[in-house]
């Protein structure tokens, strides 16, 4: 993984700050503008052919969502950039796809950048797309790597004129996406916490290498999670606490819930974390524990034979003068004999509860 990551960072090597180079898998095969303007009174929903036909929508006195799908056209990030007023290096961040979350005040606008994870195909690992959202006074640009996202929700209750979306500003907008975000990542470990329940179960039924190798994946999933999830602490609270205009007071209420939100995905992370650690352990003990019982079986076994070999070591000695050699029923009264000292050693190991 890191390998890949430095390969995909050395396209920009050299290059000045600001040079708009995409970093990253492109996830998407065209790019989609869709375009969702709004008041309380009309609603106008489009999909955009051009990024210049978003550009009349700056001015206009209503909420406007603009949404891209898609960072590999570069001279479209640049030139909605160049009409929105956003710097070089804001639009650098968002052509480089491993940025970490974070939040920035740029006065005119605000430029969020965090992680959308998702599940991957049968739910087998967590995989995550990165999404930058710009607020300014009366519009929301969001840009996404590829098609499809949480955003449905959201879509729906603009359409339907539910709640209060349509009557409140970008602000409030741009905390309503951020809350689809979050509220997902407790589908995700959800997920996680259901594969953690089952290898606890197996470790405690059928440990085997297998078992460890799906421990060692679920622990690397569990430091991408923490990496992808552990800044927004820091993102929500910089909103909550942000003097900027561009946030009403009343937002404000909505983005502490944000932030208690966040506090309980991290607790939940670390959580999961101490259980995953623990696993390694329980693994161990598991494997020296069916160890021992082998041992043990294996040890009872031999402790049957061993008076039994001795018994049988003496009449294989080949002196003369042996008078059990000639008796007549003398080989059936020896294997009495053993038989009769095996019972005696199973049913003295059953007392003592060794068996």
């Amino acid at each position: 993984m890191a390998r890949r990551l430095i390969k995909k960072r050395s396209h920009k090597t050299g290059l000045p700050p600001g040079s708009l180079v995409h970093v990253g898998e492109r996830k998407a095969e065209r790019v989609k503008i869709s375009i969702l303007d709004y008041d309380e009174a009309q609603l106008e929903e489009k999909e955009a052919k051009t990024i210049e036909e978003s550009f009349p929508f700056k001015e206009k006195p209503t909420v406007t969502w603009i949404n891209i799908d898609g960072l590999h056209e570069v001279e479209i990030i640049e030139k909605l950039g160049s009409h929105f007023g956003l710097h070089p290096l804001l639009l650098e961040d968002i052509l480089n796809t491993d940025q970490r979350p974070k939040m920035e005040d740029a006065g005119a606008y605000i430029f969020v950048v965090l992680k959308m994870l998702y599940p991957g195909e049968n739910k087998d690992r967590v995989e995550a797309e990165q999404v930058s959202l710009i607020l300014g006074s009366n519009f929301v640009i969001t840009l996404q790597e590829r098609e499809g996202d949480v955003f449905n929700p959201v879509r729906d209750r603009i359409r339907r004129n539910k709640g209060r979306i349509r009557k409140a500003g970008a602000d409030y907008l741009a905390y309503v996406l951020l809350d689809a975000i979050v509220d997902n990542y407790f589908l995700i470990l959800e997920n996680v916490g259901e594969k953690i329940e089952d290898t606890e179960q197996q470790l405690a039924t059928n440990p085997a290498p297998e078992t460890l190798q799906y421990i060692r994946e679920l622990k690397n999933e569990m430091i991408f999670l923490r990496k992808s999830i552990w800044p927004l602490r820091e993102l929500i609270n910089g909103l909550e606490r942000s003097e900027s205009t561009l946030i009403h007071e009343s937002t404000g209420a909505y983005l502490r819930d944000v932030y208690d939100h966040t506090i309980q995905i991290i607790d939940t992370v670390e959580s999961y974390r101490d259980m995953i650690s623990g696993m390694v352990d329980i693994y161990l003990s598991s494997i020296s524990n069916k160890m021992n019982e082998v041992m043990k079986v294996l040890t009872i076994f031999a402790s049957i034979f061993i008076p039994l070999t001795f018994v049988a070591g003496i009449y294989g000695m080949n002196f003369e003068f042996m008078p059990e050699l000639t008796w007549r029923w003398g080989y059936f009264i020896l294997l009495a004999v053993m038989a009769l000292i095996g019972i005696l050693l199973v049913v003295y190991f059953k007392r003592k509860r060794w068996l």
